[in-house]
């Protein structure tokens, strides 16, 4: 028998952190968060990370996990989260991975087997510096299959990609991929009524995150970390960064944060709907 885990997943703002805490409460769980970007220290009001109240008491792993200088990858979620599940387990209850990050819940509940490549940071920076839409080009050229799988990812994960292809001068889809999966996995979703109707909770959480500070945390992440790639690429604090630089007003940034975290969850919905075995629960 395969150990029973339960996997919340979805777009932003739709409900993953409240349905996970009342499902570890029903059936006596622990929450493992699958969120890149909940892992960072300090990365709050931009990442709507649950704080102690929002958590009602039940034990949340892998937040504030590392310094935003640390480049946290999908290998080193899969060990954390191994690890995780197996010190839930040995208290016999049931791990609840909940988050929004497809590619963690692809290594570590399917069956796609991380290929384990060190980081080439010079190759790295060289791809980084490039458009996605070249990144795009070359990787459709180069392996035709991934580039199917990634042509709607972000950009970090397209260059990623080619950086693994790059270095051990193989396709990805050439590579031994497949593997059994490890878990007897029950797979939830919220119940999103219409997709007007999570754009307009997307638009209203973002509101929230200006009133709770969030211009003051963007502030305070680059006072004391600088203007390091794990910040200025992530979502909302990039778009406060450049009202601070005054590029844009405060009232065109915070349109650019609402319109960037729609087109975001559309991909996330793009994503998690193509799982067969999902469901919607209210």
């Amino acid at each position: 028998m395969k150990p029973k885990v339960i996997a919340v997943v979805g777009p932003t703002a739709s409900g993953k952190t409240k349905l996970a805490i009342d499902l570890a409460k029903k059936y006596n769980g622990e929450v493992i968060s699958a969120d890149s970007r909940l892992v960072y220290r300090g990365f709050d009001i931009a990442c709507a990370k649950p704080d102690m109240q929002e958590r009602e008491g039940i034990p949340h792993y892998l937040i504030d996990m590392v310094e935003p200088e640390f480049d946290y990858s999908a290998g080193n979620f899969y060990d954390d989260a191994k690890n995780a599940i197996n010190l839930i387990l040995e208290k016999g209850k049931i791990p609840i991975i909940a988050g929004g990050t497809g590619l963690y819940f692809r290594v570590l509940l399917e069956h796609y087997n991380l290929p384990r490549v060190e980081a080439d940071y010079k190759l790295r920076e060289e791809l980084d510096l490039r458009e996605r839409e070249d990144l795009l080009a070359e990787l459709k050229s180069l392996d035709s299959e991934a580039f199917e799988r990634l042509k709607d990812a972000n950009k970090r994960r397209i260059v990623r990609a080619l950086e693994v292809i790059k270095i051990l001068k193989t396709p990805l889809s050439q590579m031994n991929i497949q593997k059994e999966p490890e878990y007897d996995v029950e797979w939830m979703m919220p119940d999103i009524k219409s997709r007007a109707d999570l754009y307009d909770r997307i638009n209203r959480r973002v509101d929230s995150m200006v009133e709770r500070g969030l211009i003051e945390e963007t502030k305070s992440l680059l006072e004391k970390h600088g203007r390091i790639k794990n910040i200025v690429d992530t979502i909302g604090y990039r778009e406060i960064i450049s009202y601070l630089d005054g590029y844009y007003t405060l009232e065109d940034a915070l349109s650019k944060l609402k319109q960037h975290s729609r087109n975001y969850a559309k991909r996330q919905l793009t994503w998690f709907r193509k799982n067969p075995n999902l469901k919607i629960t209210c």
